[in-house]
């Protein structure tokens, strides 16, 4: 394809893209597939002469489309946001016509320098102390990793480091080996999977702290877990909070767990993987309260502001802490700013080595739609759970499960655990709305996440109706 074409055919990728998004609510939003359903549509092989771009185009819609979940639909609920927007598909576009690998400043230096920049942006709408700016006399500042789950394992492997260090420094006759086995790492009962899966990858183990009524970590019940621990003979080292669970969105006390991991030097990481987007809202930054205990913070662009995925921002309050960890210098990656001291290497950063032009789509994002737009974004969301809260409060036969503190309800029939089970699964067979279930106090809960950037109140009272008449022919159905 010579740019001709390609000025063309990407014209008409634009209307295709354009037109896909503005009717995507016509498109039934689950697929209605069985595994192994493109094998047959495709041939076995890839051809060996060049096939047309035309034959190409009209097999996205006979090959592609029958197997997609639509995120982007307003009858999806489920998880939590996939964010979009037409500046950041721009910005992506620009990112793969560029197509640097941004692993060094000198690879391309605008790759690293917008990024750097951009980390700070998003650091100062969150109101983020100065240390993890890189902009200020502090020495931390920010990074774009590629999920919460990617920034959770750096922040783990980083204490790991620091620990080993700090204990290898004060007792020098002690292994690694003996260390290693007993570091102890912890995070609430309610994070994701992803903590604990951290904990597999870096070989420590990862201990679940009890939470409270709101599902919540709290400080006694940490400091209980610490002194059992010690008492044992462990050495706890790291903690992950989590601001804004994926069961319930619930918010640990991290005003109460920050100073106890700071007199204990133990790392506190805070994800906000979904919530953190919402602390650019003035009423929302106080659940942020604490973050100045912090060594390292991370929150998702890519689910609630507007930028498309991937793009998951990590600051940390000591950026030597994270590049000590992980620097590598092999000739072909040195250059000669590197000695300046002025410039990032965000190698040292991450687990890849290349990495994409990501902070092009932040920069498009919050230049077009500036501060106010994007908390009119969240705020319309949070607006729109409470009505569906409404909804459900209004009807007897259900009961809200958790606080609905941002975009997130959880809400169940009153009966047994089989009863919403069956409903969730009659719910997904329609496919009119899709949603997943969450597990609170034993209790099988239905997650309605307000994720699609289109979803007005109509579609919040669609979903509801819908709900509520597949709610009431489930009832009619049992014994009296």
């Amino acid at each position: 394809m010579e740019a001709a074409e390609f000025r063309r055919r990407g014209k008409e990728m634009v209307d295709y893209i354009a037109d896909y998004l503005e009717n995507i609510e016509k498109r039934q939003v689950y697929p209605d597939v069985e595994p192994g359903y493109l094998r047959s549509l495709i041939p076995e092989e890839a051809p060996e002469e060049p096939e047309s771009y035309e034959d190409v185009v009209k097999d996205i819609e006979r090959v592609i489309m029958p197997g997609v979940t639509h995120w982007h639909s307003p009858y999806f609920y489920a998880y939590f946001p996939a964010a979009s927007s037409f500046p950041a598909m721009l910005a992506d576009m620009l990112c793969g016509a560029i197509g640097c690998i941004g692993f060094s400043w000198s690879a391309s230096p605008a790759c690293t320098e917008l990024e750097t920049v951009m980390l700070d942006w998003l650091g100062k709408m969150l109101k983020l102390p100065d240390d993890f700016l890189a902009g200020t006399a502090g020495r931390g500042g920010g990074v774009i990793q590629g999920s919460a789950s990617d920034a959770t394992l750096m922040a783990l492997l980083a204490a790991r480091s620091r620990a080993l260090r700090l204990i290898l420094a004060d007792h020098p006759d002690r292994s690694e080996t003996d260390i290693i086995s007993k570091l102890v790492a912890y995070t609430s009962d309610q994070a994701h999977s992803s903590v604990e899966r951290a904990g597999m990858i870096a070989g420590v183990r990862m201990k679940n702290i009890a939470t409270d009524s709101k599902f919540a970590v709290r400080g006694d019940a940490l400091e209980s877990a610490l002194q059992e621990d010690r008492s044992a003979g462990l050495i706890p080292f790291y903690f992950c909070a989590t601001l804004g669970t994926t069961a319930s969105c619930a918010f640990d006390r991290i005003t109460e767990l920050g100073p106890i991991c700071r007199a204990e030097n133990i790392w506190m990481h805070i994800d906000a993987a979904y919530a953190g987007s919402a602390f650019i809202c003035p009423e929302f930054r106080p659940l942020l309260n604490g973050i100045e205990f912090a060594d390292s913070f991370n929150f998702n662009p890519h689910k609630w502001l507007l930028v498309n995925f991937d793009c998951s921002a990590m600051w940390v309050r000591n950026r030597s802490d994270i590049i000590r960890a992980f620097k590598m210098e092999p000739l072909y990656l040195k250059h000669d700013q590197q000695e300046s001291g002025l410039v990032t290497d965000y190698r040292h950063w991450q687990i890849p080595l290349g990495r994409r032009f990501r902070s092009l789509k932040m920069w498009f994002v919050f230049r077009m739609y500036g501060l106010n737009g994007l908390q009119a974004y969240i705020r319309k969301h949070v607006g729109l759970a409470k009505e569906f809260e409404c909804l459900v409060r209004d009807d007897r036969r259900f009961e809200i499960c958790a606080d609905v503190v941002m975009g997130l309800v959880c809400f169940r029939l009153k009966g047994s655990n089989e009863l919403n089970e069956t409903l969730l699964k009659r719910l997904n067979s329609k496919r009119k709305i899709h949603l997943v279930p969450c597990q609170l106090k034993g209790k099988f809960v239905l997650r309605f996440a307000i994720c699609a950037r289109t979803t007005e109140s109509r579609h919040i009272h669609e979903a509801w109706c819908h709900i509520s008449q597949l709610a009431s022919e489930l009832l009619q159905e049992l014994p009296h």
